[in-house]
């Protein structure tokens, strides 16, 4: 009985074995050897996600390197399955000419929402315009670019400038993405909820150990798609052990700090004051502490990692392209010949319009 039982089992899974070989040898063919995700029958890519889970970026960047549409298709045990890309006109279509047709789904919100609760990074919907329609119009108001020249120019000029000529005098060595992800930092807090952490050369205790914090929950929550068991991380967390417990560890941390930014513009009177956007939406009765402090982390995150992210691979690619460097310098130059600048003044809105060259290397 166990031998028929077998056999019946192995006849109704050739069919498939078939197709799978069909499809495997017909891309290969088609896109060339290991051109995509390596698959098996049943397992999907999960001994491959294993062997190359703790290289995740630089695995999938070579994949995708390798596939004619920077694109390609992904299964796992657990029905866990999708599609990831690295093609600009994809990431447009799915973010911006066709987003309604995308919303991020149960499985990654719930992932995320020990950390970011309602925030726009883990919405959809209605809940995702509100909180779109009110951050895009802050962002777009003069007082708001006004006030972003003034705040950069301040963080430069008094925390900076000094570090790095600190630095040049001592021959110290510095980490450039930290020192940017420490500036980008103060200055999201300081646009966006008018707090000033004070991070940018440790002035103020409290914002470093809040960044660390910070770092360790978006590494660990993020690391809740990368588990080979897809429910492993829920037991972590029920029992409090290994990741679950420096996760919930950081996230209280983290979450005392936005707390004391709501708290702040709270006692200061944030409804007499609409400069930021945190009064935007302290404005709007119906909004709880909890979901002002998913908006306070979600901006975190998105002032601090983008900004920083951007200015490190951008001096990273200066340094490997001189005469980019040295156009850069030249166009710089001329701005001040013009304005009658001298090395070390600061720059207005205008003139930074005027930087054509600077803005497509940054692009």
């Amino acid at each position: 009985m166990e031998v028929f039982s077998f056999l019946c089992l192995l006849f109704s899974l050739l069919p498939s074995l078939f197709l799978y070989y069909h499809r495997s040898t017909s891309n290969r063919k088609t896109h060339g050897h290991h051109k995509d995700f390596k698959t098996y029958p049943l397992i999907g890519m999960l001994l491959e996600f294993l062997r190359n889970r703790n290289r995740f970026l630089d695995w999938t960047t070579q994949v995708l390197g390798d596939c004619p549409t920077n694109t390609s298709a992904f299964h796992r045990p657990g029905n866990i399955h999708g599609v990831i890309t690295a093609n600009p006109a994809n990431v447009e279509h799915v973010l911006k000419s066709n987003f309604e047709n995308y919303p991020k789904g149960e499985q990654f919100i719930v992932r995320l929402q020990d950390f970011l609760g309602k925030g726009i990074f883990n919405s959809d919907g209605e809940l995702w315009k509100l909180q779109r329609k009110t951050a895009s119009y802050e962002f777009n108001t003069k007082s708001l670019r006004i006030f972003i020249m003034e705040n950069v120019r301040v963080e430069l000029y008094t925390r900076l400038i000094p570090m790095l000529t600190e630095a040049v005098q001592s021959h110290r060595i510095l980490d450039l993405q930290d020192i940017l992800e420490q500036l980008s930092f103060d200055n999201i807090c300081k646009l966006a909820f008018n707090f000033e952490p004070g991070c940018l050369g440790g002035t103020r205790k409290t914002g470093t150990e809040f960044m660390r914090a910070f770092e360790n929950a978006a590494t660990l929550n993020a690391g809740r798609f990368l588990y080979a068991v897809p429910f492993l991380w829920r037991v972590k967390k029920a029992l409090n052990i290994g990741s679950g417990a420096t996760l919930r560890k950081s996230i209280s941390i983290v979450h005392e700090f936005a707390d004391t930014i709501i708290r702040n513009r709270l006692e200061s009177g944030a409804d007499n004051n609409e400069d930021d956007l945190l009064s935007r939406f302290i404005g709007k009765d119906e909004n709880s502490t909890e979901f002002l402090r998913d908006i306070v982390i979600s901006f975190i995150l998105t002032g601090r990692d983008s900004t920083s992210s951007a200015l490190s691979w951008f001096f990273w690619l200066l340094c490997f392209n001189p005469e980019v460097e040295q156009n850069i310098l030249k166009e710089l130059k001329e701005i001040r010949s013009r304005n009658r600048k001298t090395i070390g003044d600061s720059y207005s809105m205008e003139e930074l319009r005027d930087m054509n060259y600077l803005h497509a290397a940054i692009s």
